[in-house]
């Protein structure tokens, strides 16, 4: 009402007002209060209804987001069976209904099935009972809502390589608690059925290497073959039998129709009474039909030459009577060392590395080789080459001494200008290995496995490892993602073959798990010089340059950012780890997440385990 009217307005207006509701009441025919009164209670009831329909609505999206929550839960889970889905989500729903504080009805039924190929997908629905306030004056019950949910489990196809520490420091219940940790995330991330979704795992046990087995001349290269050994021999002719030896200076030796040379050198053994002339060459010298002198030898004070023994003389090929062999095309140079097996008669030979001379295009003599003491040769042998990338390795260790160790099927990191890259072997291969034969750091003995969907075997491979050797964890990360690298199926091959990184839905994911330092690097596929392994019997074989491709930690940080470059997802898991700060800063870099998972029991890495195993299922709500 206007604020500038007189009160006699006002007054005026609300006498009019009442005159018209008193003329409006006394109307004869009563058509206009007849149609307010229609229209009036519809709409009465139509506005408070209003509360029951939201109230039903809030209701329908509370049951709905706690329903797709349960769902997740179960699709997260190893639940395979619709009686464990059932348990696992009506728990998980109530548990949700419980947290959201839910008091806009009370859940009625909730069923959680498994459909889809192989239980692919989770299926959940779920009905509520609301309570009206407007609508129950004239219905007799509550009303019902229901909500619907389907979760596709693992929509991806999933390449995961788990890098697993079995070095001696894990001995007996780490190892142990290792074990049941990998067996578990075997069944978490391998499902049975591999349609339309494959999900496959590979094994990367290490500890100074990773073991390639059959394959692993494929990664590193082919070794020169040996050089066939047709025969080994010191003497010319027959041994010629000694009748008398002199104590003069010279010495004369008598020997009927000997038949030697001036010059010629002669092998002296099975002397009686004057054993000092025995097993020692000798120059010919001033020879006759049936003497000759010992060229040089002053026998006066030695002991007078008696009857019996088998006193001879043989003359040798070459100067000491030192071993030559004859092994066609051997292609060795002088100076050059060879490395003997497999002689048979002349066994001394074997094992063992001997400096060429005198080499010609079919034979080359062994340097201070001492022939008449080996035997006769009786069958054939192999000569090996002794440079890097020979079988066996000659090499200076860090203390001066020369060591021989033979390749193994271990292999240690790729270096060059390919280097912490996963380029094809056709480009640059991975580095060699001469592990400490027969020492407690020998090649490790189990074997890398390709991606695969056979649980069994996986499980079989896990529970056979054994704790050995030292710790090279960044050769372990290097073949984790060789294992799901594209580039490298002439070595993972058939059904191991990983996908291309651009192939469509599919996640490749590498897990490292180490309980400590890489304190293991190399030089020429030796231990290197500056390997930090803490064993004092390690170092007599530690060869006498640095390692190439400098510490472990960096080496395993490099790589850990380029797989990342390539769409790997990269967890970190370090068991039993003190207050490390190398390994810790190590491990947190390389997490695709920033966070590694630190374990300090075998239950927590159960459940470290487990929550990488659930996390890299890739889920998604479809309906």
């Amino acid at each position: 009402m206007d604020s500038t009217m007189t009160k006699p307005d006002r007054a005026r207006d609300l006498r009019g007002l009442k005159g018209f509701l008193r003329r409006f009441v006394r109307a004869r025919h009563g058509g206009i209060a007849l149609n307010f009164a229609l229209i009036a209670l519809p709409l009465a009831v139509l506005s408070l209804g209003l509360i029951d329909v939201n109230r039903a609505s809030m209701s329908k999206r509370t049951l709905q987001d706690a329903l797709d929550a349960a769902a997740l839960v179960v699709a997260k889970s190893d639940a395979d069976t619709n009686a464990e889905a059932d348990t696992l989500g009506d728990k998980a729903l109530a548990a949700q209904l419980s947290a959201i504080n839910a008091n806009n009805g009370t859940l009625g039924s909730a069923t959680f099935t498994l459909g889809g190929t192989g239980g692919n997908t989770v299926i959940a629905d779920a009905t509520m009972s609301v309570t009206p306030v407007v609508a129950n004056l004239w219905l007799q019950g509550n009303m019902s809502i229901g909500a619907h949910s389907e979760v596709v489990r693992s929509a991806v196809n999933l390449e995961v390589a788990l890098v697993l520490d079995i070095t001696y420091s894990m001995v007996g219940t780490p190892l142990s608690d290792l074990k049941a940790a990998a067996v578990q995330l075997v069944d978490l991330v391998v499902k049975d059925t591999q349609t339309p979704y494959y999900t496959k795992m590979a094994l990367v046990p290490y500890s100074m290497g990773v073991n390639l087995d059959t394959q692993a001349a494929t990664a590193r290269g082919s070794i020169p073959a040996a050089k066939s050994i047709t025969g080994a021999s010191w003497s010319v002719g027959t041994a010629k039998t000694i009748t008398g030896i002199t104590r003069a200076n010279p010495a004369v030796v008598t020997s009927n129709g000997h038949g030697f040379a001036n010059g010629d050198i002669v092998w002296i053994s099975g002397v009686n009474g004057m054993t000092q002339v025995n097993g020692k060459a000798y120059t010919v010298a001033n020879k006759q039909n049936n003497t000759f002198q010992l060229q040089g030898t002053n026998s006066s004070s030695w002991s007078n030459f008696s009857s019996g023994g088998t006193p001879r003389a043989t003359e040798c090929q070459v100067a000491g009577c030192e071993v030559v062999i004859t092994s066609n095309a051997h292609g060795f140079a002088n100076n050059d060392w060879v490395y003997i097996t497999g002689v048979g008669g002349m066994t001394q030979l074997n094992n063992k590395a001997w400096k060429v001379t005198d080499k010609d295009n079919n034979t080359f003599r062994l340097e201070d080789s001492v022939g008449p003491s080996y035997g006769t040769f009786s069958s054939n042998g192999s000569g090996w080459c002794t440079t890097t990338g020979c079988q066996y390795y000659r090499y200076t260790g860090n203390n001066g001494t020369t060591y021989v160790q033979e390749i193994s099927t271990c292999v240690s990191e790729r270096t060059g200008t390919h280097k912490q890259t996963d380029v094809s072997l056709a480009t640059a291969y991975v580095g060699l290995n001469y592990a400490a034969n027969g020492s407690s750091n020998d090649c490790v003995t189990a074997t890398m496995t390709g991606l695969s969907t056979n649980k069994t075997t996986l499980k079989s491979k896990i529970n056979g490892y054994t704790a050995q050797g030292s710790t090279a964890g960044h050769i372990g990360l290097e073949w984790g993602w060789f294992a799901v690298s594209p580039n490298f199926t002439n070595i993972f091959s058939g059904t191991s073959a990983p996908a291309a990184y651009t192939a469509p839905q599919t996640k490749k994911v590498v897990i490292l798990m180490t309980d400590g330092a890489f304190n293991t690097t190399y030089c020429n596929g030796v231990l290197s010089k500056d390997t930090s392994v803490g064993v004092s019997s390690y170092d007599g074989h530690k060869i006498n340059c640095s390692a190439t491709n400098g510490g472990g930690f960096d080496q395993a940080k490099a790589m850990c950012a380029a797989m990342k470059l390539k769409k790997i997802t990269i967890y970190t898991v370090g068991f039993n780890i003190s207050d490390d700060e190398d390994v810790t800063d190590m491990l947190n870099t390389c997490a695709s997440s920033g966070s590694a998972y630190m374990p300090n029991s075998g239950t927590a890495l159960k459940d470290a385990f487990k929550a990488i195993g659930q996390d890299i299922q890739s889920l998604r709500i479809s309906k």
